[in-house]
């Protein structure tokens, strides 16, 4: 069970007084905690609305190698010594500090231990799976947006921190309704051409308002 709540746990993980944060930091502050705190701040700059432009390829790579370890079965997230250099700046940091407090404000009296076996080997590959394809969608230039599949493991994140097999299940099933999502739309494009995607944005701003 995590010994703090979701926002504190964050902010252990990404406060620092040095101009950025490497992803050697990162894993070193993490420590035993397996994958579920690395897959929660690496999805953020994309999940969250706030500035972070060209995070989501470096970190979408980083998240492929957190879900690969994911299936084959590894305890504990490692890195290659390349991408270890990968750094968040402490601008950012803060920035996802802030613009992740209403997240854990609604999320933190929901989430509570429970079927933690979901996040022992057969859950945590299952969840691998999604992680990955999930991580792609981030990289891969689909016209709309990169933030529903960065979303779908940052939940998936909070259900694996929280040991929560509940939240962990329901996040999954919002990662399949994204595969199908994003499935639907790339057959759209292939039918009808890249200007479908235009269409389809400008609706949802309509019925956003």
């Amino acid at each position: 069970m995590s010994q703090q709540k979701l926002s504190e746990e964050l902010r252990t993980l990404l406060q620092t007084d040095a101009e950025a944060l490497t992803i050697a930091q990162l894993v070193d502050r993490v420590g035993d905690r397996g994958f579920g705190l690395l897959l929660l701040v690496l999805s953020l700059p994309s999940a969250l609305p706030v500035p972070a432009a060209g995070y989501s390829v470096p970190f979408g790579i980083l998240l492929v190698v957190l879900a690969v370890q994911m299936l084959v079965g590894k305890t504990h997230p490692v890195f290659p010594k390349r991408l270890q250099r990968v750094t968040l700046s402490k601008s950012l940091a803060e920035k996802l500090l802030n613009g992740a407090s209403w997240i854990f404000e609604k999320l933190e009296w929901i989430v509570r231990p429970r079927m933690k076996w979901v996040g022992q080997r057969i859950g945590l590959t299952l969840m691998g799976v999604l992680v990955m394809i999930m991580a792609i969608l981030m990289m891969i230039p689909i016209p709309l947006t990169n933030s529903f599949p960065a979303m779908v493991i940052f939940l998936i994140g909070v259900g694996l921190t929280e040991e929560d097999g509940v939240f962990a299940i329901l996040a999954c099933f919002v990662g399949v309704f994204a595969v199908l999502l994003y499935g639907g739309l790339i057959w759209a494009m292939i039918l009808y051409g890249p200007e479908v995607a235009e269409t389809i944005k400008e609706s949802i701003r309509s019925f956003l308002g």
